[in-house]
């Protein structure tokens, strides 16, 4: 075998190996999509997220009951790709989103996104960036990516005067929160315990006071954003942080 044989068998082997490396970083599910066209009944869902007026638009998926794990992997960021079906669009490349909402679990023959099934039920716009109508569902691999998010992270006061429910939201890095604790004016850190989706309480009085948050992401990065609440905050209002993961 020539010396130049040799070198184009070592770099079809390195080649093979890189493409195995990629392709291990994908895993394979299935796609189905709800709304219509427009985007309509998309703007609440299991996360706690007004997809909409909270920035969060059209690349959105609802997660299955696998892949959503009790609203804990809320806010994170998938990129999926159609393969192996005569109704993915060729050339389509993949679509980014975001999981703001829950696919429930159903029954029937169309129960995709029961236990333990890898689903992702799409806006239909993203659904039809990569696949075609008539499909209904089509076999999908994804993988996790770091979110991506415009301006700060954003806390959304709730509750009443006697119980604080604040939903962190437009979370960039790895995008879900594992942890969150707030302080007021005594300065001290006091843990946060999750409700529902990215809805995080206390029952201490927070009234009054100027707020600051401490967020931890799934890769365990941390942020701490002093007085992003003022003192005269109200309920019903955001307020936004000066940074982002």
């Amino acid at each position: 075998m020539s010396h130049f044989s040799q070198i184009v068998l070592g770099f079809v082997a390195i080649m093979a190996l890189v493409t195995m490396v990629i392709a291990q970083g994908w895993t394979d599910a299935h796609a189905t999509f709800y709304g219509d066209p427009k985007g309509r009944d998309t703007e609440k869902g299991a996360c706690g997220y007004n997809t909409i007026t909270e920035g969060y638009g059209l690349a959105t998926t609802a997660l299955s009951e696998a892949l959503f794990n009790n609203g804990s992997t809320c806010g994170a960021c998938y990129e999926i790709q159609c393969v192996n079906s005569k109704w993915c669009k060729p050339g389509a490349g993949s679509i980014k989103v975001t999981a703001t909402n829950l696919c429930p679990p159903s029954t029937g023959p169309s129960a995709w996104c029961n236990l333990p099934l890898q689903h992702f039920d799409l806006t239909q716009p993203m659904f039809l960036t990569i696949a075609v109508y008539q499909a209904g569902i089509v076999p999908v691999q994804y993988r996790r990516i770091p979110c991506v998010k415009q301006g700060g992270v954003q806390f959304f006061m709730g509750g009443n005067p006697n119980f604080l429910l604040v939903l962190v939201y437009n979370v960039g890095g790895a995008g879900d929160v594992t942890n969150m604790k707030i302080k007021g004016g005594s300065n001290v850190w006091v843990q946060m315990s999750r409700n529902w989706g990215m809805n995080w309480q206390s029952s201490a009085e927070w009234l009054g006071q100027a707020l600051s948050f401490q967020v931890t992401i799934s890769d365990g990065k941390s942020l701490e954003f002093d007085g992003v609440v003022p003192s005269n905050w109200q309920f019903g209002k955001s307020y936004q942080g000066n940074s982002n993961f």
